[in-house]
């Protein structure tokens, strides 16, 4: 089979949540770094994010972008080793959570990573060499500045001010908690296979808890089961699975239920005041969360994000969508079935 090309980052959550992907699924792929020799070579996308997917030229070499459409491209290309729960139910918490880690744990990898110095100070030297290990002293000293400076400027937009901070650690912290005893009672969030919200989940903890300095120590301290979850996610091509590796439709309720409510406590809120705001016109994004104020800019892309999960939930069978608003009813998700 004629491999596909992923191109992307070391420090990038979504590139190791693909590549990950790609190595669970056991599809031969050429790992591309950006900004190296062969990124050149890759076909156009319209915007200049990644990690690019990029099909085998026997099917018209086509670059697209954005994880959550790769990994359903795969899913109608392969059959074997779905990442998505057979149940659609199911299947739409799994979109839940797989939104959750993209859109709102991404805020605590880029707070941890750039708000704390020593953080900033390993990220602005190392990922500059990702691309060019043999960078020159001087060019790598004046390129981590200006790096750290533009990515410190930044942290406003994803919504890390020193108002936000003590939310989004605290927030941090107890993903950290309810993921550690999660992982005692079953590996992954569906069962004893991984689905596309594993992969979203490792993605940024690929980052917060093995590489960024003040997030990892705290994972290394409080959640040790979590930061060996990573290692074990980053290749799971030797995983042998089966259909009955996904938990019952009757388990997830239980299972799930910690982290549905994380999930309702910060994410939920913020989506519908984001889309709001883009419905307004408002040039500030605010709602509250554990009685504090959040304010950011509004985000036109977790807008669509929210208009898809409804859409999905939309498309669902009448007993199914009332097996999701069940489970979902207590949580804090529930606004975000309601048609806006």
């Amino acid at each position: 089979m004629t491999p596909y090309e992923l191109v992307g980052a070391y420090a990038s959550p979504y590139s190791r949540k693909m590549r990950a992907v790609l190595r669970y699924r056991r599809l031969p792929f050429r790992w591309i770094s950006r900004g190296g020799r062969d990124d050149v070579d890759v076909p156009p996308v319209p915007v200049a994010l990644i990690p690019v997917l990029v099909t085998p030229a026997s099917h018209g070499a086509t670059a697209m972008i954005d994880s959550t459409f790769q990994i359903r491209h795969l899913e109608t290309r392969h059959a074997e080793r779905s990442v998505a729960p057979p149940d659609p139910a199911v299947a739409f918490l799994d979109a839940l959570v797989e939104d959750f880690a993209d859109e709102w744990l991404t805020k605590a990898m880029f707070h941890y990573r750039w708000a704390f110095a020593p953080d900033a100070a390993k990220a602005s030297h190392v990922i500059p060499c990702d691309q060019m290990l043999d960078l020159p002293p001087d060019q790598l000293a004046r390129g981590a500045a200006a790096f750290a400076e533009r990515q410190i400027g930044r942290l406003a937009v994803v919504g890390s001010n020193p108002t936000t901070a003590p939310l989004i650690e605290a927030g941090y912290r107890r993903l950290l908690g309810i993921l550690d005893a999660s992982i005692q009672r079953r590996p992954f969030c569906f069962g004893r296979r991984p689905s596309a919200g594993d992969f979203a989940l490792f993605g940024q903890l690929s980052q917060l808890a093995a590489f960024d300095p003040t997030s990892a120590a705290l994972a290394a301290e409080h959640a040790p089961r979590v930061v060996a979850w990573v290692n074990v996610m980053d290749d799971l091509g030797g995983l042998e699975v089966g259909p009955d590796d996904w938990s019952p439709r009757g388990r997830v309720a239980e299972d799930l239920a910690p982290l549905l409510e994380e999930i309702g406590r910060g994410f939920a809120p913020f989506l519908l005041a984001n889309a709001e705001a883009l419905a307004t016109g408002a040039r500030e994004v605010t709602c509250e969360i554990d009685g504090t104020r959040w304010v950011q800019s509004p985000f036109p892309y977790q807008a669509k994000c929210l208009r898809w999960l409804r859409e999905h939930f939309t498309r669902l069978a009448p007993a199914d969508q009332g097996f999701v608003a069940a489970i979902l009813a207590d949580t804090g998700c529930a606004p975000l079935l309601r048609a806006s």
